[in-house]
């Protein structure tokens, strides 16, 4: 087992990775990264499953099927995406049973995402999570909602309705905080309806797109810098959900904590270290989505910085050194969080177009 990841997963921090193809699958990839890197889970996204399914032929066979039974385009991809996505819960089923119960949450989770097209209509998006978390049939299978203004009563509902939420696209302290806010109305009506308060979920802050933002119009001693302290901003309100007496009661019931997860933790900067992210977002109780490039790298060479303070450290000083240089954090992460729509109906539209090309030519190829 690798000593560098393992660190992280002995600290407390899980690693989940940030991709899911049909030859991870096939090849051995996924269980190897299991077993050597102490991977417990992984996540996708429409940007992710456009690259899969758009590049070589292991899903050729698959739609062309798929087209001749006369089902949608939509529906082929949520076919196919759910074909990889079950297969790869069912690998990660034993630690997922091994955990169940635990406090802090279990590991062995994979999710998938509704429809970025939805991001703006709360009740298709509450109606979407529920048909696909049935559809899925595994009880370690995320869906993912982004935490936009029409996604956060969705997730309130949805887990009020008992569907395991993956929020997607919080891209500051306070995108956290409404997503915190909705699970916990979720679990208190649960409470007060006297079902089972253990609906699980995580909320995804996305960290490197930040300093991609601001590359631009900032001196270079103040790159790679601003993602770090905003998620250390909100790893602070993190904890301090964690230790409020409205929190505490819905504990007592038996409920578990939403888990704060770091997305986008690829270095996109070639001038700096391959694996910033990983080293400076060391936190217990928290899950790192961590792009396959990076995994190998921080396997490679990683090291375990200092532990993420749960008074947010020096984040406030960066933020007004960067508010003084004329950087509106509130007003770039409400930019973020569009444009992260934006580009995942992107994806979406080019996902949907390459379905329907590979199923109007004829499979030359019929993969082993």
């Amino acid at each position: 087992m690798n000593p560098n990841t393992r660190k992280l997963h002995v600290l407390g921090q899980r690693l989940w990775l940030d991709n899911i193809t049909r030859e991870l699958l096939q090849s051995g990839t996924l269980s190897n990264y299991i077993a050597e890197f102490s991977v417990t889970g992984l996540t996708s996204n429409p940007t992710i499953f456009e690259h899969a399914i758009g590049s070589g032929n292991a899903y050729d066979v698959a739609i062309h099927t798929l087209v001749k039974q006369g089902m949608s385009t939509e529906d082929i991809f949520f076919e196919l995406a759910l074909e990889d996505l079950t297969r790869a819960a069912d690998l990660f089923r034993p630690m997922f049973d091994a955990s169940a119960g635990r406090p802090s949450g279990s590991d062995g989770w994979v999710s998938l995402e509704v429809s970025p097209l939805l991001a703006n209509d709360t009740a298709k998006t509450t109606q979407a999570a529920a048909r696909l978390h049935a559809r899925a049939a595994r009880p370690n299978l995320f869906i993912k909602i982004p935490g936009t203004p029409e996604g956060i009563p969705a997730i309130e509902q949805s887990i009020f309705d008992g569907v395991p939420i993956k929020v997607t696209l919080l891209f500051s302290s306070e995108h956290y905080e409404a997503a915190a806010a909705a699970y916990l109305r979720g679990i208190e009506r649960r409470v007060k309806a006297g079902l089972d308060p253990s609906v699980e979920s995580v909320a995804s802050l996305f960290v490197s797109r930040w300093d991609v933002a601001v590359k631009e119009d900032l001196q270079p001693q103040l790159h790679n810098r601003l993602g770090i302290a905003v998620a250390m901003q909100t790893y602070k309100a993190y904890r301090d959900v964690l230790v409020s007496e409205r929190w505490q009661v819905l504990a007592a019931a038996g409920a578990r904590p939403q888990r704060l997860l770091w997305a986008s933790t690829g270095t996109k900067d070639p001038a700096v270290s391959d694996t910033l992210y990983v080293e400076s977002l060391a936190a217990t109780g928290t899950i790192n989505t961590i792009p396959e490039k990076t995994l190998l790298a921080y396997a490679d060479h990683g090291e375990t910085g200092s532990i993420l303070p749960a008074d947010g450290g020096y984040a406030q000083a960066v933020l007004q050194e960067f508010r003084r240089e004329g950087v509106d954090d509130q007003a770039l992460a409400a930019r973020l969080q569009r444009e992260g729509v934006q580009s995942f109906t992107k994806s979406w539209s080019g996902l949907m177009a390459r379905i329907r090309e590979k199923g109007s030519q004829p499979t030359l190829v019929n993969p082993a």
